[in-house]
């Protein structure tokens, strides 16, 4: 589904990704973790079209999408989540979820996508005509999920969707993007609740200082000496 390739992402002299290569399979959550700085956002935005990269190649479904423009990036089936939500607070939710679907054209198929959306998301249809900036931190969070949705993605790329959430909200958050992967939809998670994050993981990359470090299984990163010092707090 999504193949990176010597990656390498620089800000002026500062070579912040240096030489990444993973890949992500159909149907697959795979998990990259990492201390803060240590590139995970930086990939995400160069995976998305946000950042063009120094070298290196990436390819969605064997297309090379390193040189394309983010909107075409969408049109091809990629939507990321961003971090810290950014809602557009004036809207209300139902024109954030609109604002979504804007790459696409049939308004009936994004009529049923949005349903859905409130079918994954009921709390999101209970406040439908309500403006996103009054909307809780959670909700918010499930507004940038169901907004990105609504692009209909192949793959769905989160960053760090716990940030600033309460436990209890943290799990809910976590059980939502399951059932978005169990219905199809191959998910990237950036997270630094590496213990939430290589649960429910398939596969898992560790990132530091630019370069990936550790990888394997969710069950055998989270069991791995090495990770359970540096993020698992044991």
């Amino acid at each position: 589904m999504l193949k990176i390739q010597d990656l390498k992402v620089s800000y002026g002299m500062i070579e912040a990704i240096q030489g990444v290569d993973f890949e992500i399979n159909d149907s697959e959550i795979v998990a990259l973790i990492g201390a803060n700085g240590a590139g995970k956002t930086t990939i995400m935005h160069t995976i998305s079209g946000l950042l063009k990269p120094q070298s290196g190649t990436i390819y969605l479904d064997s297309v090379d999408i390193t040189k394309i423009p983010a909107d075409k990036i969408v049109k091809l089936g990629l939507a990321q989540v961003p971090e810290r939500r950014r809602v557009f607070a004036e809207q209300t939710v139902e024109e954030n979820l609109e604002l979504g679907a804007y790459t696409r054209k049939d308004k009936k198929e994004v009529a049923e996508t949005m349903a859905k959306v409130f079918e994954s998301f009921p709390r999101l249809k209970e406040r439908r005509k309500q403006l996103a900036g009054t909307l809780s931190g959670g909700e918010q969070q499930m507004l940038a999920m169901g907004r990105a949705l609504m692009a209909k993605p192949k793959i769905l790329l989160l960053d760090e969707p716990s940030m600033g959430l309460s436990p209890l909200l943290v799990k809910e958050i976590f059980h939502i993007i399951e059932a978005i992967n169990r219905n199809g939809t191959t998910v990237l998670l950036v997270e630094q609740n590496a213990k939430m994050a290589l649960a429910i993981a398939d596969r898992a990359y560790v990132l530091e200082n630019g370069k990936i470090v550790l990888s394997g299984t969710g069950e055998e990163l989270a069991n791995s000496p090495q990770v359970k010092k540096a993020y698992l707090g044991g």
